[in-house]
């Protein structure tokens, strides 16, 4: 992920577009310190910190539309990748620090012109599969509080001019989905409070309607066919547990357990198999 992200800043920064000292200038992701001595100007992008963006963390799972239905998965996590800019020359004295100058400035404004990163200058596993949020970029804003004094003291180069690059990735942890079928119709059906009825429908596994089917309500000796619709009901039974049994022509019974309640009157019996 990382080195997708190298390249394509290299690849920003070597666009036909960008300032000719830029895009002339070498471009180098090693660490800058004491032994870093390029042979020609160079920009270098040092990648020093990689942390969670809590405050693009959402924790709602994502959910689009597919062929067999819904398909659900986590989402992604945001994370921020913030580099130190600094620019390099090969001359000497007034020459190099002017060098520098116009390399890191003009890069300044060069990437100032991208809130995101172009969707063209992505490479690798940015590019595909495609990020799922734009690729935002924060040119030169630094935390409050941090100091760029300590960068030099653990390089243990002399301070020079400096600018910050933040960019926000989105990254996967979470492979695993759950593929849901799609809503094809909805049926309210419920019951009054004060005439209770312990009703349902008879389905198979597809949810199909069972036309032709006895239910019998054991613990109250009660029988009785279903409809069209396979459905069927069972009236003046108090509230309780009640076994309800299904017989089909040529398969063998099913048995569902049920808590029979004001609040619980539907209950659906689905067959499991022939």
């Amino acid at each position: 992920m990382f080195d997708d992200l190298d390249a394509s800043l290299a690849a920003t920064l070597d666009d036909p577009a960008a300032p000719a000292p830029v895009r002339s200038a070498d471009v180098s992701f090693a660490v800058p310190d004491k032994s870093f001595a390029p042979s020609q100007a160079t920009l270098n992008l040092f990648l020093h910190e990689v942390e969670e963006n809590r405050a693009l963390r959402d924790d709602t799972p994502v959910t689009e539309r597919v062929a067999q239905g819904y398909l659900t998965r986590r989402p992604a996590v945001r994370v921020d990748c913030t580099y130190l800019i600094t620019a390099w020359s090969t001359k000497t004295g007034g020459l190099q620090s002017a060098e520098e100058h116009q390399i890191l400035g003009l890069t300044l404004q060069w990437l100032c012109r991208f809130p995101v990163l172009d969707a063209g200058h992505l490479q690798g596993l940015l590019q595909s599969p495609p990020q799922p949020y734009p690729v935002t970029i924060n040119v030169a804003q630094r935390r409050e509080g941090q100091s760029i004094g300590e960068f030099w003291t653990a390089l243990g180069i002399a301070p020079r001019p400096a600018l910050s690059l933040t960019v926000t990735l989105a990254t996967v942890p979470f492979p695993e989905s759950r593929t849901d079928p799609q809503v094809t119709a909805v049926q309210l059906r419920g019951g009054l409070v004060g005439d209770p009825v312990l009703r349902g429908r008879v389905l198979t596994s597809a949810l199909d309607a069972v036309p032709a089917a006895t239910v019998q309500l054991m613990e109250a000796g009660l029988s009785t066919g279903v409809d069209a619709l396979g459905g069927f009901s069972f009236t003046d039974v108090p509230f309780g547990a009640y076994t309800l049994t299904v017989q089909t022509t040529g398969n063998a019974d099913t048995t569902r357990h049920v808590d029979y309640a004001a609040d619980a009157q539907v209950h659906d019996v689905i067959l499991t198999g022939p």
